[in-house]
């Protein structure tokens, strides 16, 4: 279709305009002809765009978009319509009128029209358009539609994930995780309508996979956002046309939901990877594992929402209004209870819409009965979806395995709401019930009820917590569990706060009544429960013994299917148990059991045993009786002599307390696999003994142990044990948590304790092993044993004798895992990681403590260096996972990283340094062999977010000879009490004298984009903070402290001509609030101290507040304000020590209120002249506290009327009478040339003054004096309602306490102080009300008054609360 446009028209229309017109100009005659030609084209061409305006709209109504050709022609038909209606008009009008119209008008028409004619013509030429619109490509309804994200914390920290994912170089496949209902899909909308409009790509896509995906679906979907129609029929076809169709396509994002199992995206068409490296796939799934098997080279997991952010949505949801009403209150109530899970808190928000009051109390009362399960419009949109990965658990896998694996799920729900479950209990539980009954041993059924608990938290039905020994079930999906079990096979009843015995029939199969009262009302001394296999009672919740909840024995006796029973703080009668013959687990918690033996023997087939904090002070004989115990679990019970060795099928033994066990009894228990032993020294045997070979074992030995619940690994602790240690040599071979403390006689462990090299250890903890000198003695080896390479976490303390870890050359993948050392008080160690000895074999392994991520080392006296590093060994030595170095009390140490170790720090988070005496650089050189280039820039410790240093007075630079740049994560610089820091920051110069330019950095390259707060204190020789600081450096920074530094020249400074106005240096820093400087409205606390001779702190540009300027720092003025600024926030202002300042603002009532300022502090500014202009003043509406001590050149706290012109633009001070409403404390003392404080017009100046404290100001003639110089006739009073202390100390020169003919009154004075004010004119006396009063007469009447007055007034301040001196 040919395309013309208006332009185009327009450049050939002179041409053939003359061309049309020429037979037409021939004669004038010919003006009839014309005017008719030109008529019926511009009739056709309003014709012609009807028509294609009708066809236009048609097509939009389509949701087409409409072709620019006709776009344009329909721009230009409509120009040239609204152009020719004038030549219309004229034809009209000739031929209405009557008149012939001159020659020379016809003649200037006709050329008009002959004009026009050919550009309509074109334009009728070209009006017929096959198709006027085309197909308007999708963009997924999904991304139009998305208004359900919430912005919460965990939303948040994964939108970011993903959008870093997203944006990163290698990325292709990104999975997102998280339980049901957790808001998965939600945010996947909200990153692909974010990818969209912010245009991130060319294509966005979305399509659910659920449980049973429909390919052909889904390919449809796919291909309408493409505008892609299928040949093919096959769904082979049909993906390769959809792969070939993508590929053209240069970059797409496809969101593929709720995927549950592994699936190639191939079989859809989805091209990525090296076919397609443009196409990134973002997955979300219910199950971590899906994204581990999809390959997925970023996993992120999406958490519930926190309390509050859980309201806001429920809230938001529930049409509720944000007040305090009754409702809202009970609508929080129920809000809690959908535990933070978004779906949760939509539905039942949804339902509840509308409600009354009493509508929202029953459906609370509802969840707290858990009566709301069987209500489908308020759970039924949850339970439905959970239901679906409840029945995905047996996908892939035989019957029996999956039915088990709900189970354990099943039990889970029996535990107390929000409480986190022990894993070993349930595990016991899990036995008791016949789980997994294919497998013989305890240790087999623990590790497979621990695989299913592991496929349960990945599935996202249960949670993770920070222990590996205890998990937690979310309380929504506790819920949904409890509506699985209200019917059907397995049935089970939870209740919580028992206080009256609930009505239940015999059909349930597990039945936990938890926290039931001692009191409970109809408790039954018999149930009938013949389907009752699980039952967990618990008494209440009290520490008193007395509390416990008493059951009879006949409880128990119709539960003969019962096969578990835990008990918690619960006491039996003296019955006992009857016969359960069925019972395989029985868990007692702080129970009392009086009689308890004489019941085992109706327990047969009891195969777990625990007692834990009972009463029972030793276990019975007939305990043998019990032929298929396998497990036992006893804490404060002793054993008979000789029973241990009797329960021969025993295969896990635990004694977590002090007992009485002879450990050669354990010989006769070849089935034992698992121990967990407290033990006194003297239970080790002296003869020949070794403990037998365990799977796992927790062993405490000491009588100071304090025994750890750690029984999943393998754990040996021994303290103050002096003996041989060969009793335990069967546990060092596979040993992983090793605690020595107070253990003599071992000058190493490899190869004194073990030969082997400890390569199962992953947790060491040496502790005053006085005879310990390396940790291995390779001397003898020549680096042939492989040791320790699995250790990742070593702690040594008070080691007297420790010289080193090392003795000899360095073994094969010695501590190639470690991630965390801890090293303290060790007296004669000088060097910790000696990397210049190592074998052959060492240099083409991982490179050493690459995965060392946590460092500390305190109170080390003798080291010199950390690491020894050789020039030739970099490449075998990584700091690539570093993250916090905290190094205190190492008064030898120089430096602390090499410069190559430094460059491999890409991950340092935390720097801590103190007291490190002789400690002169944190990077230094001296220590290696070469020497870095200058050209050579050294970029180090992009994450870096604190640094902080202390107490180290040798310490000339943080680096030398380095460039630190790329510090973008640095959010905190604390550093004090360094006198001999010259520099923080040193951005180094090559030998051309040009700063070095990271490429990789750009303009960045001197920002500290994330700095929010810099201390520097008493660092006397630092004259600079940050050199060549660039103006984008510090958008973040709150706070700013600058504190006893005396030599400090500059903290911002910049080589940039565009950040330089004159002196001034701009730099934007829109959220300081203390040293403010910027952005005012967010200003707290300014503070400045002893900054030194300081020509300038930080120049500040902000564009937003009119391009204007502060200028904040220690010469003729503080503050230099231009623009319009309003310091209407800050509420602290205090300046120390600024030697150089006159003036603290420049023009300042112009441009500045302190309306909200509180405390104003100036000390030792010996130069400053004055504080307020009267206009300035008179804003101080919320000053509370005025502190003024050794500005010895002040004359006056506020500026007088004849003073003010010169010192600011605008005299107007007639606004309103000058006050302090809230002033309530005044000091100003050492002030030498100050002669008044206040000026007033009026009495009620300072109505709130509690405190005002005047001294050693040598000429200070007034305290207060009038605003105006008037004289007074008659007698005026002023009061001071609220002043309580008063004192006038060492001023000679002070005549007067207030103005001629005025009289104040003090009535609530408290302590009045005067001395040494040997010219003042103002008596004090106290009437009957024992109201103070001082009066002012005219100088004449002074003597005269004084001695008539001096008696009343001598014997009146000698009350208690006076005090004259």
């Amino acid at each position: 279709m040919a395309e013309y446009v208006a332009s185009a028209a327009a450049e050939i229309v002179a041409d053939q305009a003359r061309e049309y017109a020429s037979p037409y100009l021939s004669s004038i005659f010919s003006y009839e002809k014309i005017v008719e030609d030109f008529t019926s084209k511009r009739e056709e061409l309003e014709g012609k765009k009807k028509r294609v305006d009708t066809r236009v709209d048609e097509a939009k109504k389509q949701n087409e978009l409409i072709h620019t050709d006709v776009d344009n022609w329909l721009t230009s038909a409509e120009k040239e319509l609204k152009e020719t209606q004038n030549l219309k008009d004229e034809i009209d009008g000739v031929k209405r009128s009557k008149w012939c119209r001159k020659l020379s008008w016809r003649c200037s028409l006709t050329k008009k029209l002959a004009e026009k004619i050919p550009i309509i013509s074109k334009l009728l030429e070209t009006s017929n358009f096959p198709q006027v619109g085309y197909r308007r490509p999708l963009q997924g309804i999904e991304f139009i539609t998305s208004t359900d994200f919430m912005d919460s914390e965990s939303s948040k920290s994964a939108f970011n994930q993903i959008m870093e994912a997203i944006n990163a170089k290698g990325v292709n496949m990104i999975g997102l995780h998280g339980m049901p209902g957790v808001g998965k899909t939600t945010l996947a909308k909200e990153v692909g309508k974010h990818a969209r409009e912010q245009k991130l790509f060319d294509k966005v896509v979305m399509f659910t996979m659920s449980q049973n995906p429909v390919i052909n679906k889904i390919q449809d979907k796919v291909a309408d956002i493409f505008g892609l129609k299928f040949d093919a029929s096959s769904q082979e076809g049909r993906a390769e046309e959809l792969f070939r169709s993508m590929q053209r396509v240069e970059k797409i994002l496809v969101i593929v939901d709720d995927l549950w199992e592994e699936f190639k995206l191939e079989d859809i068409g989805i091209p990525f990877g090296d076919d397609h490296k443009g196409c990134k796939i973002l997955l979300t799934t219910r199950q971590q594992q899906v994204c581990s098997k999809m390959k997925c080279q970023k996993e992120i997991q999406l958490g519930i929402l926190s309390k509050d952010e859980a309201w806001v949505l429920f809230r938001d949801k529930a049409g509720l209004e944000d007040d305090c009403s009754t409702l809202n209150d009970v609508a929080k109530e129920v809000a809690a209870e959908c535990k933070g899970l978004p779906l949760a808190i939509v539905v039942v928000a949804k339902a509840l819409k509308g409600e009354s009051l009493n509508g929202w109390r029953d459906a609370n009362q509802r969840f707290k009965d858990s009566t709301h399960l069987y209500d489908e419009e308020v759970l039924g949109g949850v339970l439905q979806p959970l239901k679906l990965s409840y029945n995905y658990l047996k996908k892939g896998i035989n019957q029996m395995t999956g039915n088990h694996i709900q189970m354990c799920f099943l039990l889970c729900s029996l535990f107390p709401e929000d409480e986190e479950i022990l894993t070993e209990i349930l595990i016991m539980c899990g036995i008791g019930v016949g789980l997994f009954p294919n497998f013989y041993s305890i240790e087999d059924k623990r590790k497979k009820i621990v695989e299913a608990l592991k496929k349960l938290q990945k599935s996202g039905l249960l949670l993770e917590t920070d222990g590996a020994d205890k998990i937690r079930i979310n309380d929504v999906i506790r819920d949904f569990a409890h509506w699985l079990t209200s019917t059907g096979e397995n049935r089970f009843m939870v209740k919580d706060t028992l206080e009256e015995w609930p009505h239940m029939d015999g059909s349930y199969t597990a039945i936990a009544l938890w926290n039931c009262s001692r009191i409970i009302k109809k408790f039954p001394d018999k149930v009938e429960f013949s389907k009752l296999k699980t039952l967990f009672l618990e008494g209440e919740r009290k520490w008193n013994r007395d509390d416990l909840l008493v059951v009879f024995g006949t409880y128990f006796e119709q539960m003969k299917a019962l096969q578990v029973l835990l008990l918690q703080r619960v006491s039996f009668s003296l019955k006992g148990f009857p016969s359960l013959p069925n019972l395989k687990t029985l868990w007692c918690f702080n129970c009392m059991l009086e009689n308890f033996s004489s019941s085992l023997t109706n327990m047969r087939s009891l195969e777990i045993l625990a007692l834990i904090g009972t009463n029972i002070d030793e276990i019975s004989e007939e305990l043998v009786k019990l032929s298929a115990l396998k497990y036992l679990r006893l804490s404060g019970i002793n054993f008979p002599p000789g029973l241990v060795s009797r329960l021969t099928s025993l295969q896990e033994l635990h004694v977590k307390t002090k007992n009485n066990l002879n450990l050669l009894e354990l010989k006769s228990l070849s089935p034992l696999t698992a121990l967990s032993l407290r033990l006194s020294t003297n239970q080790i045997p002296l003869e020949d003994f070794v403990l037998p070979k365990l799977q796992r074992y927790a062993i405490a030995v000491g009588d100071n142990c304090i025994s750890n619940n750690r029984e999943a690994f393998r754990t040996l602790d021994i303290q103050n044990f002096s003996s041989s240690l060969s009793a335990f040599n069967n546990l060092f071979c596979n040993v992983e948590a090793l605690s020595l403390r107070n253990v003599g006689g071992q000058k190493n462990i490899v190869p004194s304790i073990d030969e082997m090299g400890l390569n199962d250890l992953t947790s060491l903890d040496l502790v005053s092993c006085n005879d310990m000198e390396f940790l291995i003695d390779t001397i003898n080896d020549q680096g042939s044993t492989v040791a320790f390479s699995n250790l990742v976490k070593l702690n040594i303390g008070s080691m007297v004798s420790l010289k080193g870890l090392c003795y000899g050359v360095s073994p094969t993948r010695f501590l190639q895992n470690l991630k965390q050392v801890s090293i303290h008080w060790c007296d004669e160690l000088q060097v910790i990681f000696q990397i210049d000895k190592l074998s052959e074999k060492m240099k083409y392994q991982t490179p050493l403590l690459s995965n060392l991520t946590i460092l500390s080392l305190h109170a080390l006296p003798k080291l010199k260096r950390i690491w020894e590093v050789k020039p030739s060994h970099r490449a075998i030595a990584s700091l690539q996972s570093l993250k916090v170095v905290t190094i205190k009390y190492c008064d030898n140490l120089e430096t602390i990283f090499s410069p190559c170790l430094a460059l491999s720090m890409l991950h340092l988070q935390e720097l801590d340094i103190s007291d490190c005496d002789r400690l002169e650089q944190v990077i230094g050189f001296g220590q290696e062999d070469e020497i870095i280039e200058n050209d050579s820039p050294l970029c180090c410790w992009p994450k870096l977010t604190t640094l902080r240093i202390e107490s180290c007075p040798n310490l000339k630079y943080v680096c030398a000879n380095t460039w630190t740049q790329g510090l973008q994560s640095l959010e905190s610089v604390n550093i004090r009490y360094c006198p001999q820091l010259i520099q923080v920051f040193n951005v180094e110069q090559n030998k051309h004298g040009q700063d070095i330019v990271l490429p990789e950095l750009g303009s960045q390259n001197h920002c500290w984009t994330k700095l929010k707060t810099l201390w520097i204190v008493d660092c006397q020789l630092l004259k600079y903070v940050f050199a060549n600081t660039l103006s984008q450096g510090f958008p973040l920074l709150e706070s700013l402290h600058l504190m006893h530094c005396a030599q400090l020249l500059q903290v911002f400074s910049s080589t940039e001509e565009r950040d330089v106005i004159g002196d001034h240096i701009l730099l934007n820093v829109p959220f300081l609030k203390i040293l403010k400087v910027s952005n005012s409205q967010l200003i707290e606390e300014l503070v400045l101290s002893n900054v030194g001779n300081s020509r300038q702190l930080c120049n500040t540009d902000v564009p937003v507040l009119n391009e204007g300027c502060i200028v904040v720092g220690n010469h003729e003025e503080v503050f230099q304000v231009q623009g319009g600024y309003s310091f209407s926030s800050i509420k602290e202002l205090k300046l120390w020590n600024l030697f150089e300042v006159r003036v603290i603002w420049n023009d300042f009532a112009q441009v500045v209120t302190l309306e909200n300022l509180t405390t104003l502090t100036l000390s030792g500014c010996k130069k400053l002249r004055y504080i307020f202009s009267p206009m300035m003043a008179r804003s101080l509406s919320h000053l509370e506290h005025l502190f003024i001590v050794g500005c010895e050149e002040i004359e006056r706290l506020i500026l007088a009327k004849d003073q003010v012109s010169s010192s600011s633009s605008n005299g107007d001070t007639s606004l309103q009478p000058m006050s302090f409403p809230n002033l309530t404390q005044i000091v100003v003392a050492n002030c030498k040339n100050l002669n008044s404080l206040f000026p007033f017009g009026f009495v009620s100046i300072l109505p709130k003054l509690e405190s005002l404290l005047v001294g050693r100001n040598s000429k200070l003639e007034q305290v207060f004096e009038l605003e105006e110089k008037v004289e007074v006739v008659v007698e005026e009073e002023m009061k001071f309602d609220k002043l309580k202390w008063l004192s006038l100390e060492e001023i000679p020169g002070l005549i007067h306490f207030c103005p001629k003919g005025y009289h104040s009154v003090f009535p609530a004075m408290i302590e009045l102080k005067v001395r040494d004010c040997p010219k003042l004119t103002s008596g004090f006396f106290i009437d009957s009300q024992e109201f103070v009063h001082c009066k002012t007469k005219a100088l004449q009447l002074v003597e005269q008054d004084a001695i008539e007055e001096s008696t009343t007034v001598r014997n009146a301040i000698f009350n208690e609360n006076i005090d004259w001196s």
